[in-house]
């Protein structure tokens, strides 16, 4: 499931970025991963405990990320535009935060789950450490597809990217609304879908 995830960046990546140049691309996709693993290595570190202390229960987390993440769907199924700056060095940082940093590669399901992989970890530093040890390979993998986007773009071309765009669309849409009903499930005690 996991590669899935990493392969449903790909279209919203080729639609934001679309534009750019091969040189803007690559550095707006190391920016992304970097930014995505700065913020989930955060996440196994402190998450259980800034959830805790703010008060916010693991399934309002999950909630509000599933809605998150439903409007961005949203948005790649409608073929909207995921950001309205122009083209400049300030606008490919701020892509490289919203929409790909978060909530498509570090999104609510991810910091959800380095939060549950290390919640009885919080102070063991080796299952932290294998937890961040894990989370860059699949980085890793995350920055070799987008890097790929360029050929892949090309041989597809712009129709064939608005295609992948709305079904993954589709797809991350169901998701969110998966993540919404299981806590809302867990919450009332029904049995799962």
């Amino acid at each position: 499931m996991w590669w899935q995830q990493r392969l449903s960046v790909l279209p919203a990546f080729l639609a934001v970025t679309g534009t750019h140049t091969a040189s803007a691309q690559r550095k707006i996709a190391l920016q992304a991963v970097l930014i995505s693993f700065v913020v989930l290595v955060f996440f196994v570190i402190a998450g259980a405990f800034l959830l805790d202390e703010m008060g916010i229960p693991i399934r309002a987390f999950q909630i509000s990320g599933g809605i998150l993440l439903f409007l961005v769907a949203l948005d790649m199924i409608r073929s909207r535009s995921l950001t309205d700056e122009p083209d400049t060095a300030q606008s490919d940082a701020a892509l490289a935060v919203y929409p790909l940093a978060i909530p498509k590669i570090a999104g609510p399901g991810s910091m959800l789950t380095v939060v549950l992989l290390t919640d009885d970890d919080r102070l063991n530093p080796l299952g932290q450490a294998m937890t961040v040890g894990v989370l860059a390979l699949v980085l890793l993998v995350t920055l070799l597809i987008l890097l790929a986007s360029g050929p892949i773009s090309r041989v597809i071309g712009a129709a064939g990217v608005s295609v992948p765009s709305r079904v993954m669309g589709m797809l991350l849409a169901a998701m969110a609304v998966g993540m919404v009903l299981s806590a809302v499930g867990d919450w009332l005690g029904l049995p799962k879908l």
